[in-house]
């Protein structure tokens, strides 16, 4: 394990909170009186569409897992499309858990999906970048001493904090303190961004870390 891969990945997930920190700012150019809780889900769409286009042009650019052979233009089409798929599923399966958790079943039905699509966002995209639509590859890299790579194990780092972060989003929901930020899922969804942002600084800080101690088989 080189310094200059940690430093690539360091930098790599740097852009990806840069990402977090302009759908702060861009609605507002566009959008009178623009805010994080007044206009949620305006702003949820936004950090899901710039998150995914970060991470998409990232992998085009660093390429961390390069193919062992080239494929055909069907293949990468084909590929695309369960891509997609496997967003989607993702996105459905997140709203099927949220409501049996206890969320609104008919009400509020966009904004479940919306939480919805910024989880998947923080979690199953990195996976389709890094993995592709893989089962077995997300099986193993998420099993115990499964990874082959840093980028793996940030991959790791930065799911797990984000599910965290979406899970301790929901303390402050029944609490009556009476906050706009307590309105279904406003708390949940800051939660998991903060999770999400929380493991793309410390997994490359881990890795820097514990880098004597990490071994990496190979694919």
């Amino acid at each position: 394990m080189k310094d200059t891969d940690i430093k690539r990945l360091l930098y790599t997930n740097l852009l990806c909170v840069f990402s977090i920190f302009l759908s702060f700012f861009i609605p507002s150019f566009f959008l009178d009186n623009f805010s994080i809780l007044e206009t949620h889900l305006t702003w949820l769409c936004t950090c899901s569409a710039l998150v995914t286009g970060v991470n998409l042009l990232l992998y085009l650019v660093v390429k961390p897992n390069v193919p062992s052979r080239r494929s055909s233009l069907s293949h990468k089409v084909t590929r695309v499309l369960k891509c997609c798929m496997y967003f989607l599923m993702s996105c459905v399966f997140l709203h099927i858990i949220f409501v049996l958790y206890g969320a609104p079943l008919i009400e509020l039905v966009l904004e479940t999906f919306l939480f919805a699509v910024i989880l998947s966002t923080f979690t199953t995209v990195p996976c389709l970048c890094l993995l592709g639509p893989n089962l077995k590859a997300w099986l193993r890299v998420f099993s115990r001493n499964g990874v082959t790579s840093i980028w793996e194990n940030s991959l790791q780092i930065t799911t797990i904090s984000s599910f965290i972060g979406a899970w301790l989003g929901a303390f402050p929901i029944p609490l009556d303190w009476e906050r706009p930020w307590q309105v279904w899922p406003i708390s949940c969804t800051l939660g998991a961004t903060f999770g999400y942002v929380a493991g793309l600084v410390s997994s490359p800080l881990w890795i820097y870390w514990n880098r004597k101690q990490l071994t990496y088989k190979n694919n």
